[in-house]
C-alpha cells in the first residue's frame, strides 16, 4: 500500500485535481526533465526557448492530461518517468522543428489560425498542448485561453461546444466519437460546421 508521501499517492492527488500532488511531482521530477531537454536541444540556438521552457510545457501538458484521464496506464513511478520522458522529448522535437522551419522562412502558429488548427480533423492535429508547446510562455497561454473562450461563445449548440472542447484537449475524432457514443462521421460533420462558424466570425 502506498503512503501519503509516495509517488503513487501524488499521482492520485494530481488526477483528483489536488495541486499539492502536482507540486510534489514537480519537485521530484522537474530537474530531470530539464536535463533531458538540455540533451535533446544540445547545439540548438536558445533565442526562443531553453530547456526549462520545454520541461515546463511538458509538465503542464502532463498535468492537464492526467487530470483529464488521458493516461489510463499511469499508476505509479514505474509508469510515470517513461511518460514524462516521452512528453519532454516530443516538446523538444517540436521546438527543434519550429526553429528549422523558421530558417526556411516558415512562420509561427498564432492567433485564430492556431485555434482553427485545434479542430483540424487530420490525425496530425495534436490539440491545444501542441500549440502551447510551440511557445510555452504564460502570456501566450493566456492569449490562447482567452481566444478559445471567445470562439466557443460563437457556438450556440452544446454538442458543437462539447466536441470543440474535446478537440482542444487533444482527443482524436475517433476518441471523441467513442466518448460521446456517436459515429465518427457525426463528429466530422460537427467539426465542419464549427469551422464554418469560426471562419465566418474571424474573417474581416
Amino acid at each position: 500500500m502506498s503512503g501519503p508521501n509516495s509517488v503513487t499517492a501524488w499521482i492520485n492527488e494530481l488526477k483528483a485535481g489536488n495541486h499539492e500532488g502536482a507540486q510534489k511531482l514537480w519537485e521530484r521530477y522537474f530537474r530531470r526533465m530539464v536535463g533531458l531537454a538540455h540533451t535533446k536541444l544540445k547545439g540548438m540556438p536558445r533565442r526562443v526557448a531553453d530547456e526549462e521552457d520545454v520541461a515546463l510545457s511538458a509538465f503542464d501538458s502532463f498535468c492537464r492530461g492526467a487530470q483529464h484521464g488521458r493516461f489510463p496506464q499511469l499508476r505509479d513511478r514505474n509508469n510515470l518517468w517513461p511518460l514524462l520522458l516521452l512528453i519532454t522529448k516530443r516538446k523538444a522535437i517540436d521546438l527543434i522543428q519550429e526553429q528549422r522551419a523558421e530558417k526556411r522562412g516558415g512562420g509561427k502558429v498564432r492567433g485564430e489560425s492556431a485555434l482553427l488548427l485545434l479542430i483540424n480533423s487530420k490525425p496530425s492535429a495534436a490539440g491545444i498542448e501542441r500549440v502551447l508547446g510551440r511557445e510555452p510562455t504564460p502570456q501566450f497561454a493566456a492569449e490562447v485561453a482567452e481566444e478559445c473562450e471567445r470562439l466557443l461563445d460563437f457556438l450556440n449548440d452544446d454538442r458543437l461546444r462539447e466536441i470543440a472542447i474535446l478537440k482542444m484537449e487533444g482527443y482524436t475524432d475517433k476518441e471523441v466519437a467513442a466518448k460521446l457514443k456517436c459515429g465518427i462521421r457525426t463528429v466530422e460533420r460537427k467539426l465542419e460546421r464549427t469551422r464554418a462558424i469560426w471562419v465566418k466570425e474571424i474573417t474581416p
